[in-house]
């Protein structure tokens, strides 16, 4: 069936619904509307160079389907996945807390490094039960304080998938840095989407925001983390709840990348989501009090291309004015900002367009220091919903693209929070 008239349908069916007083299951027909949407608009068929079979082509051998920390010769830091069931209560709350400076001795809970686990977690208030996946660097038995990662799949991705096509487990090696991939169930969200458009999953102290922050002071408690190097990242849905926890949570992380994604507070509910995916979001829609931290909003990178069918590309625009107004309008305020444009193209030949905003003051744009620079926009010239630079054996990547994982890994090691904030 096209995709349009299914959507008409279902939108249709779903007033139809209201108007006879059954909300549950106009609900649960929009978020099938909604992930109709995702679903549609996947990535585009990578070329065959990039591991797409050709007609007539012999059948892959079974390891080429595997995950990648499953294939003979790759990933061989990575052990396969190991189910650990924990509960949340057992963490000691004061090592999540703040930064330690010096070696300790590892906690008894901890992952092995070079390991890649998957973790039952149990959030007080949650309704629903939890997962998530830990990536623990060969580096970690060194006992220096790592950096972490937290890592927001997109709709009908799961954290294997996302590890999968990012390959940020391989990335975050060198940089001695655990990953963190939380789980969105079916449960909760029917195509797996994180729910950035409900108004009970937007805000600081309740909702998914907590509990992502929860699963981050789970690690802290277990792991050498050091407190001013904590990011956050995701794709699509992932990005825009990553946006949500950079502006909600800024004493937490240091630095926000957004792949595909949509301002923090773009809708407000399912109509609004749609909306916001196929045109930007609405004057005024983003409106949100200042939050109690008094803290400038986290320093944000944004990838998005420009031919994205699923999230408009405006969207990644807005991303990154309403960062850059956020930080203007911050209690003490900030100086204004200035902006250095960059063409170029990926190893693939794919072209992008590079932007980066940092603090007037600075002896230029182009020769701003790391530390200067408070956002970058990639727009990705001819690309889709896609993460780009990523691995074809994972779903929603373009291989041609620029390397998103090893650009935002290097953004974010630029910008370690401040000491104090």
């Amino acid at each position: 069936m096209d995709w349009n008239i299914n959507l008409k349908q279902l939108m249709g069916e779903a007033t139809q619904l209201v108007r006879s007083g059954h909300l549950a299951d106009a609900t649960r027909t929009l978020q099938q509307a909604l992930g109709t949407a995702v679903t549609r608009h996947s990535s585009p068929p990578a070329p065959a160079s990039a591991g797409t079979a050709l007609p007539g082509a012999p059948p892959k051998p079974a390891s080429a389907n595997a995950p990648l920390w499953r294939r003979p010769g790759s990933q061989a830091d990575v052990e396969d996945v190991v189910v650990v069931d924990r509960n949340s209560s057992s963490a000691p709350p004061k090592a999540a807390q703040g930064a330690a400076t010096t070696a300790a001795a590892p906690h008894p809970q901890a992952e092995p490094p070079g390991s890649f686990t998957r973790i039952a977690f149990t959030h007080a208030g949650a309704r629903h039960q939890h997962h998530y996946h830990l990536y623990v660097p060969p580096g970690a038995a060194a006992g220096s304080p790592m950096p972490l990662v937290l890592m927001l799949h997109g709709c009908t991705q799961n954290p294997e998938d996302f590890a999968t096509g990012t390959g940020m487990n391989a990335a975050a090696a060198p940089a001695n840095a655990l990953v963190l991939y939380p789980e969105q169930p079916h449960s909760a969200n029917p195509n797996g989407c994180w729910n950035w458009f409900r108004p009970g999953d937007q805000h600081r102290g309740g909702g998914e925001p907590a509990m992502l922050v929860a699963m981050v002071q789970d690690v802290m408690a277990r792991h050498h983390v050091d407190a001013q190097r904590v990011y956050v990242a995701g794709l699509s849905a992932g990005g825009a709840m990553a946006a949500l926890l950079g502006r909600e949570y800024p004493d937490v992380f240091a630095a926000v990348g957004v792949h595909s994604g949509l301002q923090a507070g773009a809708a407000h509910n399912v109509m609004g989501a749609l909306s916001a995916m196929k045109n930007g979001a609405k004057p005024g829609a983003t409106a949100h009090t200042a939050d109690a931290t008094a803290l400038p909003p986290p320093p944000t990178i944004v990838f998005h291309g420009d031919a994205d069918p699923t999230v408009h590309a405006h969207n990644g625009e807005q991303l990154i004015q309403a960062a850059l107004s956020a930080r203007a309008t911050a209690p003490g305020g900030e100086p204004a900002t200035v902006k250095a444009v960059q063409q170029g193209k990926s190893a693939s030949g794919q072209g992008y367009t590079r932007t980066v905003y940092s603090l007037a003051g600075s002896a230029s744009a182009a020769k701003a220091s790391p530390g200067q620079v408070v956002a970058e926009h990639w727009v990705l010239q001819g690309a889709g919903h896609a993460w780009a630079g990523g691995h074809a054996g994972g779903s929603h990547t373009d291989p041609r693209g620029v390397g998103a994982t090893q650009e935002m890994l290097r953004f974010f090691m630029e910008h370690p929070r401040a000491q104090g904030h």
